[in-house]
């Protein structure tokens, strides 16, 4: 933990991005870091350059007093960030010295201190059951006592929003008490999540005038306004902004830190991160998402992967033209890439712009997407669905301009059987026919489930003669019933993943795993479809590998 002052970005310390994903973002629901992952979270945080990363309360959380004590010891090296223990004020009738929730903050070792107080008078005598006055003498007698052992302090003014409103002087007077004191910046925190933009503004804007004081904001997401409200408060004057990875926070979490940054640097123009970190964004999001075990939100401003997708006819022909006419920045900005969704929506363009993106020239060959687009409307008015099996639609577009990127075989038939035995087990038994060259290949499996044993039957005719397909599996397999009854229609969408490091570092024809849709009224049927387009994917991608 050698940094002690913010840097790497060309605005210093006269801005600060404040993140707290480690701390607030930790109370959403479905999150438990370990103290590894908190080292891990941490070093991601600091590699995109943010100014100060809150890491936790050391003295109250065990694994928070162990993560500083690991900072400390060298475990988390910085380069960009400062680190921050965030922690309460004395406790009423006590000295700060005393206070042991006061003296862990200083054995954290962290170089600044975050520290929350009350600025609600109703917060202030129903919760804390004491007065104003003891109030900020609480604020003013820690800050200093933290400022005296060379530490640097910031306030977190709870519910500052609602208190302001209720009775501003008495919000007013607990920042005084702590900049007063010596905190270098007083941050107004609308801990409810209640406020909308305007209000934000209005407030931060009055109290910046009356007090002259610098002010941060930290915002909640009850009203899906913290963003909103973050970068209004910067409008409005604050120079110091609280965040967490992707939104992360308690109840409908809090302001996300990519989004913010995203319109901070790219929107208001202010250089926030480090030269060459923005197009970092989508990376470190992503990142960040995997050591929370929480999916990606695929619909997230700027880092999102639906950020940049269109669907409609309308966008893609606008888009052929000029990109920036339906993006309102360039997405690789941020690390984040354009894609066009081929769907009955599609036009003409949308299947050009999409052959395009998957390494395929259909521009001078108007048949071939005439006829694209034309069974691409047919088949999803039958239930069929492109959007998410990019691997199934490159098949398509193949077989228009006359490419074979057919199965490596051809069916002559396949058939499962089910079997409830009399301890209650039951297995599925499946038995595939196939053709390859000529020859006629005949193999039998067992499995938990008819597709589950069919693909084994597939994979025990064809590895021999195909050694390759011993590496790719199927790694996910999803099912929509798509009309009611017993008769229903069914949509299976198969995940394939080829595991060679030859296959990772990304072949020309598409990248480790792949997807493919399949729609039938039998669910075996729809999956066995799904199936074929799979392992024909995998011997276009084999062929292609081999070619190069």
């Amino acid at each position: 933990m050698s940094r002690t002052e913010p840097a790497g970005t060309p605005l210093g310390d006269a801005f600060h991005v404040f993140d707290t994903t480690l701390r607030d973002g930790a109370q959403r629901e479905g999150i438990s870091y370990s103290v590894a992952d908190k080292l891990a979270v941490a070093g991601h945080l600091d590699a995109l350059g943010v100014g100060f990363i809150e890491g936790g309360w050391p003295g109250a959380m065990p694994k928070d007093t162990e993560f500083f004590a690991r900072a400390a010891a060298g475990d988390l090296e910085l380069r960009h960030a400062v680190l921050v223990a965030f922690g309460s004020t004395r406790r009423a009738g006590l000295a700060a010295a005393e206070d042991p929730q006061v003296r862990a903050l200083l054995e954290s070792r962290a170089p600044v201190v975050t520290l929350v107080a009350k600025s609600d008078r109703r917060h202030i005598e129903r919760a804390l059951r004491t007065d104003v006055a003891e109030n900020c003498a609480m604020v003013a007698d820690t800050v200093s006592f933290l400022r005296g052992e060379g530490r640097r302090v910031f306030l977190d003014a709870e519910h500052f929003f609602d208190g302001y409103k209720f009775d501003p002087d008495t919000a007013l007077r607990v920042l005084d008490a702590a900049v007063t004191a010596g905190a270098d910046v007083a941050v107004l925190c609308d801990t409810n999540g209640g406020m909308l933009p305007l209000g934000i503004a209005e407030v931060v804007t009055e109290v910046a005038a009356r007090t002259g004081f610098r002010l941060g904001i930290h915002c909640q997401d009850d009203t899906g306004s913290a963003v909103a409200n973050s970068v209004t408060a910067v409008q409005a004057g604050a120079t110091h902004v609280q965040c967490t990875a992707n939104g992360y926070g308690e109840r409908a979490g809090n302001a996300d830190l990519f989004a913010v940054v995203g319109n901070l640097v790219t929107k208001l123009g202010m250089p926030v991160l480090p030269d060459g970190a923005l197009g970092e964004l989508t990376r470190t999001s992503h990142a960040l998402a995997e050591i929370a075990n929480i999916a990606p939100d695929t619909h997230q401003a700027y880092v999102g992967t639906s950020a940049f997708a269109h669907k409609a006819g309308l966008h893609a022909s606008a888009i052929k033209v000029d990109p920036e006419l339906y993006n309102h920045m360039n997405p690789v900005d941020v690390g984040n890439g354009q894609r066009v969704l081929v769907t009955e929506m599609a036009g003409r363009a949308s299947v050009e712009l999409k052959g395009s993106e998957l390494g395929l020239d259909l521009a001078g060959h108007p048949d071939a997407v005439s006829a694209v687009a034309r069974t691409v409307k047919e088949r999803e008015a039958a239930g069929w669905s492109f959007e998410a099996a990019d691997a199934s639609l490159e098949l398509l577009m193949r077989s228009a301009l006359g490419d074979a990127a057919a199965a490596p075989f051809t069916l002559e038939s396949y058939r499962v059987i089910i079997e409830h035995r009399a301890d209650g087990e039951v297995v599925a038994e499946a038995t595939v026919r196939v053709v390859v060259d000529g020859e006629r290949l005949i193999a039998t499996s067992e499995g938990n489930g008819p597709v589950n044993a069919v693909d084994a039957a597939l994979r025990a005719a064809l590895t021999p003669r195909f050694p390759w397909l011993a590496r790719v599996e199927l790694s996910d397999y999803k099912v929509r019933i798509l009309t009611h009854g017993t008769d229903a229609v069914t949509r299976v969408l198969v995940e394939s993943t080829d595991h060679a490091e030859a296959a990772l570092a990304g072949p020309s024809t598409g990248p480790a795993s792949w997807t493919t849709v399949g729609v039938h009224g039998n669910v075996v049927e729809a999956s066995w479809l799904a199936l074929v387009d799979a392992l024909a994917y995998a011997a276009l991608r084999e062929r292609v590998a081999v070619s190069s």
